[in-house]
C-alpha cells in the first residue's frame, strides 16, 4: 500500500461524467443494509437517511440492496424490489434538488441468504452449504435462472421509471451474480459452469435492455475472494472486469466499484481498524488499468475499502488509482463530508473510526444503521434536529451550564448546548479531555477514537467553550450554575474473584486495562493472565498488545469463544486469528476464581475442573461501575437543574454516551 493518508483532497469535487450522467463530484455514498425500511419497501426513513447525505454533498447515492426475486429474503427488512417503486422515487424527489445522482443497487444473496424470514428452500448455482447457517441451498435448475435474470430486468425498469438514473448490479460480497463467477459456489457441468461469466453476462445484458442506452448500468465487483484456491483472484479479476467493461453492446456498464471478499471471508469488504485504510487500492489501480485497456474512460471505476480520510481519497484519484471514491462509513460518520470540504473547512469533518459497532446491522439484534459518533445517523425522522443545526435561543439563556466530566459524553453535551446559544464550561479532573476514548486509542486497531476525541476538543473550542483541566467540581458550584451535566464516567469494578493475600500481600499483581494500557512497563515480569467476562474489545486487545511486546499471555473467557462480542462488529474470527498468531494461551469457558500468591486458579464451566495458572499479573478486564459520588452529592443541591449521562449512570458504549450527552443539552432547550 503506497497511499499517504494525508495529501491534499485534490479531485474529489471535480464533476464526473458516468454514461450518459454528471454527478457533480467524485464521492460516492455506496450501498449498505440499514434495517430502514417498512417491511420491504423503501421507507420514509430512508428518504431522510439519503436526502441528508445529498443535502451534505454526496455526488453519487446508491441505495440500498433490493432483492430482484421473491426467492431471495436476506434479512428482515430487506427491500424487495417490486415494492420499492414508490420508495426509489421519493427518495430521488429528495435528493435531486441537491443535484446528487441516484442508483438502484440490485442482488440476490443466492446461497448467503437465509431462509429465517422467506420460509423457503435458498438458490444457488451449487449446493455449498451457507458458512454460519451451515444451510444446503438449492441447485439452481434452468427456469430459476431465467426467473432471476428477469427478475433483475423487471426490477431495472422500475427502478429507471421511478426516476433513479440508473441502477447497480451485485457481483461483490453476498451476491448470486459473484457466486456463479466463483469456481468456490460454481461447481455446474453445464453452460454456466463452462462460462462461469455467462450468468453475469445475462444479467448485465437484460438490465441494460430494461433501462435504454441513456440509463447508467454500474457493477460493483468481487475482484480478490481471498480464496486462491478456487475463488476469484486478482489475475483473474483483471480479466473480468475487462471482458464487461469491453461488452459496448448489450450488456454495457458505465461505473466498476471494486470490492474484496467471498463467501469465506464476509467481513473482508467492510474490515474495522485493524486493516489499513485504503486497504483495496492496489486492487483498484490493477483492474482500472486493465478496463482503461479496453474501454478508455468510458467505464469509470470506483475504490472502495475503508477510505474514510479526504486527503487519501483525493490522492487515490490524483495519483490514477481510480475515477471516484466511495466514502460510505465517512459520510454515516458525517452526512456533510463534502459539504465542509467545498466550504474548505475538511478540518470540521467528524471522523469515522473504523469500529463497525453500530453500522452494521446483520447481527442478532436486528438493529438499524447508526453511528456511534453520530447517533442521528438512520435516525434522521426522529432524533431531530439536525445535529450541527439547531436554532439560537431568543434571547439568550440565562447563567452557565455546568458539564462535570470531559469525556464523550460530557464534550457532546457542551457542544450541542453551546450550539443553542447556551454559556458552557467543562470541568475535567484530568489533564486531557476525551477520557474512556483515548485510552480505548490505545488498543490495537483503534487509535481512530481518539481522533473523535480530538474534534470534539475542537469543536468545543471554536464555539467558546471553557474547558477547564485538572479541576473537580463540587456542590457549592453545581449549586451555582443554571444547569448541570454530570458526565463523570466510570471506574473500576469490584473484582468476581477472590484475592488471597500472603504475609507480605498478594504476589500477583492485579491490574485494570486502562493501567495497562497508560503505562505497559508497569506489568510486572513473567506470564501474564487477561480475565475477561465480556467479550468486548478491551480484553482482546490488551492480550494482544502485551503479546506484540513479546510476553507470555493467557487470556481466560467463560464463553465458547474468544472475544464473542466482537461478532457485531465483524472481527469475532480476525481478532481469533490474531490471536493465534501471537501465541495467546486461550483459556475457554473458564471462570477466574481466585489469584494468590503463586498465581491464578480457573474454574472450568461446566465440570468445575481447576487449572492452576503461574503467572506474575492478572490484568482484570471485567465490568466497571460507574462514578457517581458527584451525583449523590449534588443531586438534592441542584434538584431539577442537573441530569446524569454516560457511564456515571451505568457502563455505556460510545454511542450511547454520545447520545445521551447530547439529549442532555438538546433538554435544556
Amino acid at each position: 500500500m503506497s497511499s499517504p493518508p494525508d495529501g491534499p483532497p485534490a479531485g474529489l469535487l471535480d464533476p464526473l461524467t458516468i454514461g450518459g450522467r454528471t454527478a457533480p463530484n467524485r464521492v460516492v455514498f455506496g450501498p449498505h443494509e440499514t434495517n430502514l425500511g417498512r417491511g420491504r419497501a423503501i421507507s420514509e426513513r430512508h428518504v431522510a437517511y439519503y436526502e441528508r447525505r445529498a443535502r451534505g454533498g454526496a455526488g453519487t447515492i446508491v441505495v440500498e440492496e433490493a432483492s430482484v426475486h421473491a426467492s431471495d429474503w436476506p434479512l428482515e427488512r430487506a427491500p424487495l424490489a417490486s415494492e420499492c417503486g414508490p420508495g426509489w422515487a421519493e427518495v430521488v424527489d429528495a435528493c435531486r434538488p441537491h443535484g446528487t445522482l441516484v442508483l438502484a443497487a440490485l442482488g440476490h444473496s443466492g446461497g448467503q441468504g437465509t431462509s429465517h424470514w422467506s420460509q423457503r428452500e435458498l438458490w444457488a448455482p451449487s449446493r455449498v452449504p451457507e458458512v454460519n447457517t451451515r444451510e444446503v441451498p438449492k441447485w439452481m435448475e434452468a427456469a430459476d435462472v431465467a426467473e432471476v435474470v428477469d427478475g433483475f430486468a423487471a426490477a431495472a425498469r422500475l427502478a429507471v421509471e421511478s426516476g433513479c438514473d440508473g441502477v447497480e448490479v451485485n457481483a461483490g460480497q453476498f451476491s448470486l451474480v459473484r457466486q456463479f463467477l466463483s469456481g468456490l459456489t460454481n461447481q455446474r457441468d453445464d453452460e454456466w459452469g463452462a462460462d462461469r461469466a455467462l450468468f453475469a453476462r445475462q444479467v448485465l445484458a437484460a438490465v441494460r435492455g430494461a433501462v435504454g442506452p441513456d440509463a447508467v448500468v454500474a457493477l460493483r465487483l468481487s475482484c480478490d475472494e481471498l480464496a486462491p484456491w478456487a475463488g476469484i483472484t486478482p489475475e483473474a479479476a483483471e480479466e473480468l472486469a475487462a471482458g464487461f467493461a469491453a461488452d459496448d453492446g448489450d450488456g454495457r456498464i458505465d461505473l466498476l466499484t471494486v470490492v474484496k471478499g467471498s463467501i469465506f471471508s464476509a467481513g473482508a469488504t467492510r474490515p474495522d481498524g485493524h486493516i489499513p485504510q485504503g486497504f483495496n487500492l492496489d486492487l483498484t489501480r490493477a483492474v482500472r488499468a486493465a478496463v482503461r485497456a479496453v474501454a478508455g474512460d468510458r467505464v469509470a471505476v470506483v475504490a472502495q475499502g475503508s477510505i474514510v480520510d479526504v486527503g487519501q481519497a483525493g490522492w487515490a484519484l490524483a495519483d490514477g488509482v481510480a475515477d471516484a471514491v466511495e466514502m460510505t462509513r465517512a459520510q454515516l460518520a458525517d452526512a456533510d463530508l463534502v459539504r465542509r470540504l467545498r466550504d474548505g473547512e475538511p478540518e470540521r469533518i467528524r471522523p469515522c473510526v473504523l469500529c463497525n459497532q453500530t453500522c452494521m446491522v446483520r447481527d442478532n439484534r436486528n438493529p438499524i444503521v447508526t453511528c456511534i459518533v453520530d447517533p442521528a445517523t438512520g435516525h434522521e425522522t426522529e432524533d431531530a434536529p439536525v445535529p450541527d443545526v439547531v436554532a439560537p435561543l431568543d434571547p439568550p439563556a440565562a447563567g452557565t451550564v455546568l458539564v462535570a466530566g470531559g469525556g464523550v459524553a460530557g464534550l457532546e453535551a457542551a457542544r450541542v448546548a453551546a450550539l443553542a446559544g447556551h454559556r458552557v464550561q467543562v470541568v475535567e479532573r484530568g489533564e486531557r479531555t476525551g477520557g474512556a476514548a483515548r485510552t480505548t486509542a490505545l488498543l490495537p486497531g483503534r487509535d481512530r477514537f481518539a481522533l473523535f476525541a480530538d474534534w470534539l476538543e475542537a469543536e468545543c473550542a471554536r464555539l467558546g467553550v471553557d474547558v477547564r483541566t485538572g479541576s473537580t467540581v463540587d456542590a457549592a458550584t453545581a449549586e451555582a450554575a443554571a444547569h448541570v451535566v454530570v458526565a463523570t464516567g466510570g471506574r473500576p469494578g469490584e473484582p468476581t474473584f477472590e484475592v488471597l493475600d500472603g504475609p507480605d500481600g498478594p504476589a500477583v499483581a492485579v491490574l485494570t486495562p486502562s493501567e495497562v494500557l497508560e503505562d505497559p512497563s508497569a506489568v510486572p515480569e513473567g506470564a501474564v493472565l487477561v480475565w475477561d467476562p465480556i467479550g468486548g474489545p478491551v480484553g482482546v486487545g490488551v492480550a494482544e498488545l502485551l503479546a506484540a511486546a513479546g510476553r507470555e499471555v493467557h487470556l481466560a473467557t467463560p464463553d465458547q469463544i474468544l472475544g464473542n462480542e466482537l461478532a457485531r462488529a465483524g472481527d469475532l474470527a480476525p481478532a481469533n486469528a490474531r490471536l493465534a498468531q501471537a501465541g495467546v494461551v486461550a483459556h475457554r469457558r473458564s471462570v477466574l476464581r481466585s489469584v494468590g500468591a503463586k498465581g491464578a486458579v480457573l474454574e472450568h464451566r461446566f465440570d468445575a475442573a481447576t487449572t492452576d495458572l503461574v503467572v506474575g499479573s492478572v490484568v482484570d478486564a471485567g465490568h466497571r461501575l460507574p462514578d457517581d459520588a458527584l451525583w449523590h452529592e449534588i443531586r438534592r443541591a441542584a434538584a431539577g437543574r442537573a441530569v446524569q449521562v454516560g457511564d456515571s449512570v451505568a457502563p455505556r458504549t460510545v454511542h450511547e454516551a454520545v447520545l445521551e450527552g447530547r439529549r442532555a443539552a438538546l433538554e435544556l432547550g
